[in-house]
């Protein structure tokens, strides 16, 4: 019988990543989610703190995991997000998507991209015209090769962390490689 491998990171960070702390952070964490879930919104404070307690160390990476069997708005979410960060705006637009979670309709995204101050013209043509769909199908099936099943999941220096306990264990993961002699 093999041993249990934990699932690892299949795709490595990229420029068209959405990264949030220094690139030369010891720590990585990479979140797979989906604006319309739940769980995703209650997660979001916690790797705002996460950034904070460990700044400078640490940094966070949003991949879309659009569950759209039961969130219907999540893909065009995802898209409206891309868009946003084509402007220059991803992480104000994540925290907008999050913050208005049962209002994720084309028209809602539309008034977000509006209050973001961002180029109209182009966020409707890029709307339009699905700029951002093949992005976010990679980033599903990344998450899919990485061993992803319901989101949020994230993965900390590459493998994979269970969070189904709470976040604490994802603090936890991050200080352990920070100091990994305490505690032991």
């Amino acid at each position: 019988m093999k041993p249990h491998v934990p699932f690892e990171l299949s795709t490595p960070l990229s420029p068209i990543d959405h990264v949030a702390g220094p690139s030369h952070a010891p720590v990585t964490v990479v979140e797979y989610g989906d604006f319309e879930c739940p769980n995703c919104k209650q997660a979001q404070p916690a790797l705002k703190l996460l950034l904070e307690r460990f700044a400078g160390r640490v940094q966070v990476a949003f991949r879309h995991f659009p569950l759209e069997d039961v969130h219907p708005h999540a893909l065009r979410a995802a898209e409206a997000a891309e868009c946003a960060g084509g402007q220059g705006k991803f992480w104000e637009m994540y925290d907008l998507l999050f913050a208005n979670q049962q209002h994720l309709a084309l028209e809602h995204l539309g008034r977000y991209a509006a209050q973001l101050g961002l180029d109209m013209a182009r966020y409707t043509a890029e709307m339009d015209d699905r700029v951002y769909l093949q992005r976010v199908r990679e980033q599903l099936q990344g998450g899919m090769a990485s061993g992803v099943r319901a989101t949020p999941t994230f993965y900390v220096n590459g493998r994979i962390e269970d969070v189904s306990f709470g976040l604490r264990s994802l603090f936890d993961a991050v200080a352990a490689i920070l100091h990994p002699h305490r505690g032991a």
